[in-house]
């Protein structure tokens, strides 16, 4: 399937494919929509939950699509400049090539000396954690979403996989029933998506569901906490 590098609003750069009319991140702000939708209702909403205030000294997150590497880049930054040991697993079925991410920009848009952190996330091994910074550990793991087992392992989930308009089978009770598995109790899935029938699909999943006022471009998001 052909991909392509576009340029969203935001000066940020992200990877379209014209066969589906979708892009990986948003075309009104591939780095300003990952930092309101993963960091800020994602990672930081955790942090400063009342049940998290006090107690959090590492955190552990779950990616549903690694895809161009910006939300955990975005992570790893986060990381590094509050000091939070994060343990970070990212997982992808089909990896961009070393073309595609020399076309990405997103480290010209940061401090030169955190250049190196998102091109060697791409470059470690699948499979293994790997230390890639003081405060950041990633694991990455080339498998389909509808493979993961895991059992109360993550405190956060970044939902990120492609839409509902043309990936429907990621968006299913049995998928958040999985990923409901996957979190520890009092931990928190977050999604640019706000349809109706993905946030009915999460409910049913066990999930307390709460819509966000979204990203600019989308007038809402999800966030879901297992209780």
């Amino acid at each position: 399937m052909k991909r392509e590098i576009i340029t969203t609003e935001d000066g940020s750069k992200t990877i379209h494919i014209p066969e589906w009319n979708e892009q990986y991140h948003s075309k009104h702000g591939a780095i300003q929509e990952a930092n309101y939708v993963y960091i800020d209702k994602g990672l930081v909403g955790f942090l400063s939950s009342d049940n998290n205030k006090k107690s959090i000294q590492e955190v552990s997150v779950l990616e549903i699509g690694f895809g161009t590497g910006l939300n955990a880049f975005l992570t790893l930054h986060y990381a590094e400049k509050h000091q939070l040991a994060i343990t970070y697993v990212g997982v992808e079925a089909f990896p961009i090539s070393p073309e595609e991410l020399q076309s990405l920009n997103y480290t010209e848009l940061t401090a030169e000396n955190e250049s190196l952190w998102l091109k060697n996330m791409h470059e470690q091994p699948w499979e293994t954690l790997e230390v890639v910074s003081q405060h950041f550990k990633l694991k990455k793991q080339k498998k389909s979403f509808l493979d993961i087992r895991d059992q109360s392992e993550f405190d956060i989930i970044y939902f990120d996989a492609f839409g509902p308009r043309v990936q429907p089978e990621l968006w299913t009770e049995a998928v958040f029933k999985t990923m409901y598995d996957a979190l520890k109790v009092n931990g928190v899935l977050v999604t640019y998506c706000a349809q109706g029938h993905a946030r009915r699909a999460m409910i049913s999943a066990g999930f307390k569901v709460e819509k966000l006022q979204g990203p600019p471009g989308k007038r809402h998001m999800l966030r879901a906490f297992k209780m």
